[in-house]
């Protein structure tokens, strides 16, 4: 309840912002100025909504698999599905050898749930079915739609600060000060989305839980994923640049986090059981300033501290 509590927050506290801004070049500028960038936002917004799903697409080279070519896949979607009391989405798979699995659409209704080759290769049947639970559990609280929402408040606030200090008139009263406050509200604004980003991964954590998966199936599977995506190139990782924000894991950081990591796997078996992850419940996390800058900047929150989390769940 508390992670929907600050998730409800910070979308309060975006368009709150926003609004402020709004106001301020609404009473430089007049009314017109204002509904100008009222209308900028919503057409942001519809543009991103709409055509959202269709880069992903394009970017991860998604193909989407029948009954027939997936059905060992499909029976665990739809077993979710039925759990979580939303229709079935798409199942598809893009082949690239990172593993992972990503959700995205449109809403409930237009859902579709993506895994890449790597990640069949590498997990168990209970430990797909945990990352396969953490996606559908984006799709059922709507992450998709949230952070698009989110990340559009940054987005006119980059307009407006480029507008203003590039202005024609930036020698003119406030101009230039508008547009630096504006640059600095981008900035802060972007900060808040990622803090986003990182409550909506938590909260999918718990959520795949919910739907009758075990704690330590979950962190086993992420642990195989910051392991097996640490063992790529960086060819590898370029390709999904654009695209980690909608990974279960964060596949840029996963060498970092396989050497804070492998501690956990106590018998070296390549996973983490129930009893690993049960020491882990009573030890403390201890983060370097290092890894909390790097975290504060980052789309998914530590996974020493997710898995901890993990611990946490009865």
């Amino acid at each position: 309840m508390w992670l929907r509590v600050r998730l409800y927050l910070l979308l309060a506290a975006m368009f709150a912002v926003i609004y402020a801004v709004i106001a301020v070049l609404a009473s430089s500028m007049g009314i017109s100025g204002g509904l100008f960038y009222v209308l900028l936002a919503c057409a942001m917004l519809f543009v991103q909504y709409m055509l959202g799903p269709v880069i992903i697409q394009y970017t991860m080279g998604v193909k989407y698999l029948s009954q027939k070519e997936a059905p060992e896949l499909h029976a665990v979607v739809e077993d979710l599905a039925r759990s979580a009391d939303i229709p079935k989405p798409r199942v598809a798979i893009s082949e690239v050898n990172i593993p992972n699995a990503f959700a995205f659409g449109r809403g409930r209704r237009d859902g579709r749930v993506c895994v890449t080759r790597g990640l069949l290769n590498l997990l168990s049947r209970d430990e797909l079915r945990a990352v396969l639970g953490h996606e559908m559990s984006h799709l059922k609280n709507r992450d998709v739609l949230t952070i698009t929402m989110l990340s559009v408040v940054p987005m006119v606030l980059w307009y407006i600060a480029w507008s203003f200090m590039f202005s024609r008139r930036r020698g003119q009263g406030n101009t230039a000060l508008i547009g630096i406050g504006a640059f600095f509200m981008y900035f802060i604004t972007n900060l808040l989305v990622l803090y986003g980003s990182r409550i909506r991964e938590y909260y999918a954590d718990r959520g795949s839980i919910a739907l009758g998966n075990r704690p330590d199936s979950l962190a086993s599977a992420l642990y195989k994923l910051v392991y097996g995506s640490a063992r790529l190139g960086k060819k590898d990782l370029k390709r999904i640049e654009g695209c980690r924000a909608f990974f279960a894991s964060d596949p840029s950081r996963a060498a970092a986090e396989f050497r804070e990591l492998k501690a956990l796997d106590r018998d070296l078996s390549g996973t983490i059981d129930a009893g690993e992850l049960e020491a882990i419940r009573s030890r403390k996390v201890r983060l370097s300033a290092g890894e909390k800058w790097m975290e504060i900047f980052s789309t998914h929150p530590n996974m020493l501290k997710r898995i901890k989390r993990l611990s946490e769940i009865s």
